[in-house]
């Protein structure tokens, strides 16, 4: 790589890194994508044969780019993602750099950054932080290595014939893990869930797609997450179509619910008194979301088509009744523990003063409290869309207006 010198560097070339690309060449601002491995190479290698995207196709995508081969309302499958960015990037003339992994990024006294590669220094005036909220896999410590049971993380799930004969635990039931345990059950597999504590809003509702709701709701330009959930799982489904998630009906398909996974002794993990509290709450946040639709429509008189049947919850299966509080792993004959259980950020690579004492990024609206360092694609940056495609798109162009504005001050 000859670049020695240059305003911005960009790091990671997902979403996040090809939205500010194409927000900063508008801008006028010489720029560069650094990419220790491929663009959008999380789509590629740490996400299922079977994964389609959370969101209609419509929504989920840049603004200035449709999906091609696919309907509006049709789910992207991996593939399809892949492919748009591929495009997305070679329309924009991205200029990425693959198999370039960022060492470190440290601040110069007088000349702005320098950013150690794995094949060259390159000295810049500001750097984008675009690795996304989805960097470092998390498998609690709870269970030890067992040679007969096979743990592996949702990122390295593939499909289910990589998985030893048998039973298979999934814990964590946000969307990944709900979908994964879905295509378990489906193909036969004897399958637990452990349900932790979660939103399920409706697929659809009255016609419109659950995205569409959340926007004219003004649930997609929340600035901060309720009290209390900042952390909460959304579980959503684009699978079979896009399906309402349904944990008592994958309770009546013959999948056993649990409550979230706390200990572990002796081949048994055990379970918290949680399940119906967490299955209830997740049936409020429906209902809820259900209601404020219903009222919109009368507010603004709609004509959409009224669905009661929507708010029937189905009865409370035999597992949710008398929910289990541990499990014999070899009685239960589990040969495969999924952990669906998210990722930490890791930022180790930037030596910067941006972080606060928790090792969280310091910043207000992506721009961070050290000069120059900004970071894009994390979940809240600037409001509750701000990790999605679309969302992290709008958050590009404010953070290249800042950048180009602030070049100009100092020029």
């Amino acid at each position: 790589m000859q670049v020695k010198k240059i305003n911005t560097v960009i790091v990671g070339a997902g979403q996040a890194g090809l939205a500010m690309s194409a927000h900063l060449r508008t801008e006028g601002v010489d720029h560069i994508i650094l990419e220790k491995h491929r663009v959008v190479e999380r789509w590629r290698t740490a996400r299922w044969d079977s994964l389609v995207a959370n969101g209609p196709a419509w929504h989920d995508r840049f603004p200035v780019q449709e999906f091609t081969g696919i309907g509006s309302d049709d789910f992207a499958t991996r593939d399809d993602v892949v492919s748009y960015f591929e495009t997305f990037a070679e329309a924009v003339k991205a200029p990425v750099r693959c198999g370039v992994e960022v060492k470190s990024v440290t601040r110069q006294r007088d000349s702005g950054f320098l950013v150690e590669t794995n094949s060259a220094q390159i000295m810049a005036e500001n750097v984008v932080a675009a690795t996304g909220p989805f960097q470092k896999p998390v498998i609690p410590a709870l269970i030890p290595e067992v040679e007969r049971i096979q743990q592996i993380h949702s990122s390295n799930y593939r499909n289910p014939m990589q998985l030893n004969s048998g039973a298979v635990l999934v814990i964590g039931a946000g969307s990944s893990g709900a979908q994964i345990a879905d295509e378990l059950l489906g193909v036969g597999r004897r399958v637990y869930l452990a349900v932790g504590p979660h939103d399920r809003p409706p697929r659809r509702y009255r016609g419109m797609d659950f995205v569409w709701w959340l926007g004219v709701l003004g649930k997609w330009q929340m600035k901060t997450p309720p009290l209390g959930k900042e952390h909460v799982t959304i579980a959503v489904s684009g699978a079979h179509g896009g399906k309402t998630v349904d944990f008592r009906h994958f309770a009546e398909r013959g999948m056993t619910l649990l409550g979230m996974a706390t200990s572990y002794q002796n081949d048994v993990i055990y379970f918290a008194d949680d399940l119906r509290k967490n299955i209830q709450d997740g049936d409020a946040n429906y209902l809820a979301l259900l209601e404020e639709a219903d009222s919109y429509v009368e507010r603004e008189g709609l004509e959409l088509p009224e669905e009661p049947d929507a708010k029937i919850i189905r009865a409370d299966p035999a597992c949710l009744k008398q929910p289990l509080r541990q499990l014999d792993l070899t009685k239960a004959k589990i040969a495969t523990i999924i952990w669906a259980t998210g990722y930490t950020q890791d930022f180790g690579w930037l030596k910067v003063n941006a972080f606060d004492e928790f090792g969280r990024p310091h910043h207000q609206n992506g721009i961070a409290a050290e000069s120059g360092i900004y970071f894009l694609g994390l979940p809240w940056l600037t409001m509750r869309g701000s990790s999605f495609i679309w969302g992290v798109w709008e958050d590009a162009a404010a953070i290249a207006e800042h950048i180009a504005t602030r070049d100009n001050v100092q020029a």
